[in-house]
């Protein structure tokens, strides 16, 4: 049905197409690129599947990719209707002729110089009587020396917002200061005539509403309103012809997407010192909405914090000021750089501060979850891993299983890792920290042999991390090798989680006998109670490879289980294998 829609509107669309030499013409952009290469490949991806598509460049150096040209309502009508079938993107919108420059595709054409109606192939274009219309007279343009009286009456800023319009109409390159030099006189010339205008360098106030229009062309239906947020104490202009008010959840006020992009908008609010701005920065990090790549910016009393990846783009500032902590974020989706730059910095330009702050105890109705944040998910990692210290820079030892097709790999507390080695066959990896850390207890690898039915013990964050600390799980060594006869494996008789591998196995007098091995792949359906230690002297040869000189010992001791608990603390590690 969708398809008979879509077919039946573009015979609409042909049949109407000699109006539009009497109207403005109207296109739908759908995508910008920043070359032509790809800007030409993009066009003939779409035009397997939809018709009227055609390239332009334009201003800045991009290459849009557009449909067109329909009469307003028609470029509506075909926004809805392809959205909804998902052949352009959510946020493809209704762009002017105006915006674009050199028609680059199909090759040969040029749509935007045509003046006869396209009539499809087969159909003859009827001869209609029409009415004869009453000639609109416009009044005639300033002179040139009206037009510099004018102009001498705007303020430093407008005039430096102008300049600011030309170069972002590929027309200036200058300095911003409002100082009309020969620069921006010969910028204003080289658009009064790229639009048929005589170059007088000059612009008139019609010229200058024009370029306005332009300018703000892409931001056409965002609806930019001045909001006053009484809660959160915050006012600013918001997008909202795409956003609208959600919830509070201190301290965040919510404003939500309302159709077809993707946006939103926090608005941040809270009470705090130093400490709770920077407890506030490393916590936007941890969320979903703020994507790991982009750059990241912190001074005594602010922070921006920007994420982007293939779906969204992600700014976040805030600043600390008489004890109240205010600030913004904007998420975006990823492709619209021109809309969401200049929303972005309407945003900044207007964001001013009220009285007070949010009150700590607004909102709390939502949803209560350890993966959620004041209404928000945090960003959990692909795969959650143990490991330990075995020297003391903090080196870790881990399971291969930890670090594999892993983008990022992060200890407890966030902190970066490489991968300085790795045995697949064996089964374990050794992880190098990007900052060297001074660990409270290092492994001291065992390297005589337990004694058969001895206790042993393995530390892991065996539920991933949410508990915030590794758990001590107890049983007795089996047997000294594994099931085929392995040398460098024990068997415990121990149930363990798959959060407990790549911790550390110890024997009953606190020295490291092994590192635990996840369960068998293979099909083998084996006891829940049968488990795998990586021998110690297969980690200390593997690390002596390396380089690396941990600690011995052959001392089969006794330790107090309490006292194996604090030891297993301090020398176990959380390690986190992100996308």
């Amino acid at each position: 049905m969708m398809k008979l829609l879509v077919s039946l509107l573009f015979a609409v669309m042909m049949m109407t197409r000699a109006a539009l030499a009497q109207q403005d013409l109207v296109w739908v952009q759908i995508e910008a690129q920043p070359n032509l290469n790809t800007a030409q490949d993009r066009i003939r991806d779409y035009s397997s599947s939809l018709e009227d598509v055609n390239g332009f460049e334009m201003p800045g150096g991009w290459y849009a990719i557009a449909l067109g040209p329909y009469a307003r309502d028609d470029a509506e009508q075909v926004l809805a209707v392809l959205r909804a079938e998902g052949k352009i993107p959510r946020d493809a919108y209704i762009a002017f002729t105006n915006a674009y420059r050199q028609q680059f595709w199909p090759v040969g054409s040029e749509m935007m110089a045509q003046v006869s109606p396209v009539t499809p192939q087969g159909q003859t274009t009827p001869t209609e009587m029409v009415e004869p219309q009453p000639v609109v007279q416009q009044d005639p343009d300033e002179t040139p020396a009206q037009a510099r009286r004018s102009e001498a009456e705007l303020s430093k800023d407008e005039r430096m917002q102008l300049q600011v319009m030309l170069q972002w109409a590929g027309f200036y390159d200058s300095a911003i200061d409002g100082a009309f030099g020969r620069g921006t006189r010969r910028s204003m010339g080289d658009w009064q005539a790229a639009y048929g205008y005589d170059a007088t360098g000059v612009l008139t106030t019609r010229q200058r509403a024009e370029l306005e229009r332009q300018y703000y062309a892409v931001l056409e239906g965002m609806d930019l309103q001045l909001v006053r947020d009484t809660e959160a104490r915050i006012e600013m202009r918001l997008p909202l012809g795409v956003v609208k008010f959600s919830k509070y959840e201190a301290p965040f006020a919510h404003y939500d997407a309302t159709g077809d992009i993707d946006a939103k908008v926090l608005l941040i609010s809270q009470a705090g010192d130093q400490k709770t701005l920077f407890g506030l920065y490393d916590i936007m990090q941890t969320l979903e909405i703020v994507p790991l790549n982009g750059p990241r910016e912190r001074d005594k009393d602010s922070f921006v914090l920007i994420g982007e990846n293939a779906k969204l783009i992600s700014h976040t500032q805030a600043s600390l000021k008489d004890g109240h902590i205010k600030g913004f974020t904007l998420i975006w989706p990823a492709g619209d750089e021109e809309r969401r730059k200049r929303i972005l910095g309407l945003m900044q330009e207007s964001f001013s501060r009220m009285d007070g702050v949010m009150s700590p105890a607004v909102g709390g109705t939502s949803e209560q979850s350890v993966d959620l944040l004041s209404g928000l998910e945090i960003r959990k990692p692909r795969l959650s891993r143990s490991g330990f210290f075995v020297d003391a820079k903090g080196t870790v030892v881990t399971t291969s299983e930890a670090v594999q097709n892993c983008t990022r790999i992060t200890l407890e507390h966030g902190i970066e890792a490489e991968v300085i080695g790795r045995d697949d066959a064996l089964g374990v990896a050794v992880l190098k920290p990007s900052v060297a850390l001074a660990p409270a207890q290092v492994a001291a690898l065992q390297i005589a042999a337990p004694r058969l039915q001895s206790d042993v013990a393995v530390s892991g964050y065996s539920y991933g991390g949410v508990l915030g600390a590794p758990t001590l799980t107890f049983g007795t060594l089996a047997d000294l090798r594994g099931l085929s006869g392995e040398e460098d494996l024990a068997r415990l008789a121990l149930s363990a989680l798959p959060g407990d591998v790549g911790g550390p196995v110890f024997d009953a007098g606190g020295a490291v006998m092994g590192m635990l091995l996840p369960k068998p792949a293979g099909g083998k359906q084996l006891p829940d109670d049968v488990s795998f230690a990586l021998d110690a002297g297969a980690i200390n040869g593997m690390l002596a490879d390396l380089g690396l000189t941990p600690v011995a010992t052959d001392t089969l001791g006794l330790m107090a289980p309490e006292d194996l608990t604090k030891q297993a603390g301090s020398m176990t590690v959380l390690v986190n294998c992100w996308y």
